[in-house]
């Protein structure tokens, strides 16, 4: 008798479960059409992200070697470079004619600008074109300004 009453109840619940489940209600379940196209990955093209193309800095002007110009402002004379040249670093000497001197110099070329001087004297700049040079210098123990140029001899 406990196993009929057992499976009686068994019976009803499953029969209320299948009851609930097959009932209708107003709100719709979607289901899959038979008429719509399958949906699948789909390949989308996408640009490659823009990258920076380096640039190289711009080759240093070829200085090594002698020159020979002339200087204007609080002092006017002549002078000799003789330049050693290493990439974009020069260093060598210069010789001036008022105040007469001989000084080691060391400077920088960056493409066709130049920067030399000797140390805590005066500070040159300037541009290289071919066989000539020219530019500005400042004298810093005065902060006074002149001008120069130069050619390869």
């Amino acid at each position: 008798m406990k196993r009929a009453i057992v499976l009686l109840t068994i019976g009803i619940s499953v029969t209320a479960l299948m009851a609930a489940c097959g009932s209708s209600s107003n709100t719709s379940t979607p289901t899959a059409s038979s008429s719509a196209p399958a949906a699948g990955p789909t390949a989308t093209q996408t640009a490659a992200p823009a990258t920076a193309t380096p640039t190289a800095a711009p080759s240093a002007a070829a200085v090594a070697g002698g020159w020979t110009g002339q200087y204007s402002g609080p002092f006017n004379g002549t002078f000799t470079l003789t330049w050693n040249q290493t990439g974009s670093t020069v260093n060598g000497s210069i010789q001036l004619s008022s105040p007469p001197d001989n000084l080691n110099i060391t400077g920088t070329l960056s493409g066709n600008a130049i920067s030399f001087g000797a140390v805590g004297v005066v500070a040159y700049t300037g541009t290289v074109s071919g066989n000539s040079m020219s530019g500005s210098y400042v004298d810093r123990a005065n902060g006074q300004t002149g001008t120069w140029s130069a050619t390869k001899s």
